[in-house]
């Protein structure tokens, strides 16, 4: 009886490409990191292009060559949430949400009405920030239901509870809202000044208002020794810079 033939080792993968001309060279590459890209349902972060192409690479001027060759084209390339995406050109997000193909991709943010829009701004800018803190804002009661919506979204998520009476949940917004809004981090969010112009963003009654939203929440009453650790946590999380 003859023995069973071992597998033949797997070739290892050639990034370098050292045997082809070097425009040869940087049009596989190009080819391989558009492909991953396009293959992948999330942003495809820089060191896994990188383990597709040579040491000697510059990844950013091979994607930038990747996008030029895509304008004119309803899709395009781009960095958002730590990672390079494919992603419909704004235009053409009515055609795509109209053709009610599960299968189709996500075509950008999805439609959402005005409380819920600034509902969701005002957790990107103040994050954590309570139900309470967004019904100052807004200047009107922020209901269970747009939470739960912007949750079911998976925009928000309630990641701490914060240190007040009732302990409510605190907010803050998802790689998933990085993705829908084409925002590569929250440093790439608007200025609020412009958020106001364009009337995206109701601004409250008075200065002294904004003072009490932006500021972090804090009772009249000292919470118990115990919440201690709770306040710190929260403060810690309330003067951490955005990533």
């Amino acid at each position: 009886m003859s023995r069973p033939r071992k597998a033949e080792p797997e070739a290892s993968f050639d990034t370098e490409l050292a045997d082809l001309p070097e425009p040869m060279r940087w049009r596989e590459w190009m080819g391989r990191v558009e492909g991953v890209i396009f293959s992948a349902r999330d942003p495809v972060p820089r060191e896994t292009l990188a383990r597709l192409v040579g040491r000697e690479c510059n990844l950013d001027d091979l994607v930038e060559d990747i996008v030029d060759e895509l304008r004119g084209r309803p899709y395009d390339i781009v960095f958002v949430a730590g990672g390079w995406q494919f992603r419909t050109r704004p235009r053409f997000a009515g055609a795509i949400r109209a053709a009610r193909v599960a299968a189709l991709r996500d075509a950008g943010a999805p439609e959402l009405t005005p409380t819920e829009l600034l509902a969701l701004t005002a957790i990107a800018y103040l994050q954590p920030a309570t139900r309470a803190e967004l019904s100052r804002l807004a200047g009107k009661e922020i209901s269970r239901d747009v939470i739960g919506r912007l949750k079911r979204l998976d925009l928000i998520d309630g990641v701490l509870r914060a240190p007040e009476p009732g302990a409510p949940f605190a907010y803050v917004t998802t790689r998933t809202f990085l993705q829908a809004f084409g925002l590569a981090n929250l440093r790439d969010l608007p200025d609020l000044e412009r958020l106001e112009d364009e009337g995206l963003l109701q601004p409250p009654r008075s200065v002294a208002d904004l003072d009490s939203v932006l500021a972090v929440a804090e009772e009249d009453a000292e919470p118990p020794d115990e919440a201690e650790d709770d306040r710190e946590e929260w403060s810690d999380a309330r003067s951490e810079p955005p990533k």
